[in-house]
């Protein structure tokens, strides 16, 4: 049996498109449709259906609900398929999937399984990217709004772009320093076609730290654009390492983000570190 997790809530689809799309899902042999009411109640439909062997689970939704159904899925041997609907999609861009529903759909049914790195912050386990700074101030500022799709990240960005300080950050053995973000990167990007971290690899057993300092306006507008040139890790305010774990320090209660999830440190101390979990991911 094959079973699609809908996330009904995700990105800014009309209804029209929604109800569209779940009566496609009805008429797929083998199969049945379970729509998520509230967050994590994905991660729970999972751990309920586990036990009746599926074939294959299809996420529907943004990261978000991609990560839920990946932490009821890691270290298993269930392929999780893709259609992507979130703002962002930054998994499902790094694995190729295509934004168009139809698309995706074919190759989340048909496509090709492999095994990708599972990263924990703290132990929470995360696919895609997590982070401290200004990425993390446009999260909450994001999540806090109404809206949901790329317009309103832009103005999230724009927004954090006025008011946003650097954070004192620790990074490993290395000094306390102001950064302009602190990123954890598996994939290689955030979402929306823009690349933190070009070099990643979702199976080469390392995770990127990518450190951004402060600069002046000039050069943050340099940033940006390099960010959705695949050029970022070459800027000169960008420091990019390679680790299999590593420790950050940060005051207790600052905003950071994991798998697009708007969230607050509650602690000084941060653990990162691949986890011992595969996560087996299907792809074109």
């Amino acid at each position: 049996m094959v079973y699609f997790i809908y996330n009904p809530n995700a990105g800014n689809k009309s209804n029209r498109y929604r109800q569209n799309l779940i009566n496609t899902l009805k008429k797929i042999p083998n199969s049945q449709l379970l729509l998520t009411e509230y967050p994590n109640h994905a991660e729970e439909i999972i751990k309920s259906i586990i036990p009746s062997n599926p074939f294959k689970i299809i996420a529907i939704g943004g990261d978000g609900t991609i990560n839920e159904i990946g932490n009821a899925l890691k270290g298993t041997d269930i392929p999780m398929g893709i259609i992507p609907l979130g703002s962002g999609n930054g998994l499902a861009r790094h694995l190729n999937i295509p934004m168009k529903t139809k698309k995706a759909l074919e190759i989340a049914l048909h496509g090709h399984a492999d095994f990708i790195d599972v990263l924990g912050w703290n132990k929470r386990a995360f696919f895609c990217t997590a982070g401290i700074g200004f990425d993390a101030t446009v999260a909450a500022i994001f999540h806090a709004g109404n809206g949901r799709g790329l317009l309103n990240y832009i103005k999230a960005s724009l927004q954090a772009f006025l008011t946003y300080k650097p954070i004192e950050i620790k990074v490993g053995s290395q000094p306390k320093q102001n950064y302009f973000s602190v990123t954890i990167a598996n994939a290689n990007q955030f979402g929306n076609n823009a690349y933190i971290s070009p070099i990643s690899n979702l199976q080469d057993a390392l995770f990127e730290i990518v450190k951004i300092k402060n600069g002046n306006l000039w050069q943050k507008a340099q940033l940006g654009i390099s960010l959705f040139s695949k050029q970022i890790h070459q800027h000169s305010l960008v420091e990019v390492l390679q680790a299999k774990s590593i420790q950050l320090q940060c005051a207790q209660g600052i905003n950071y983000h994991v798998d697009g999830e708007s969230l607050q440190t509650q602690t000084d101390r941060i653990e990162i570190e691949l986890l011992p979990e595969k996560l087996l991911v299907v792809h074109p």
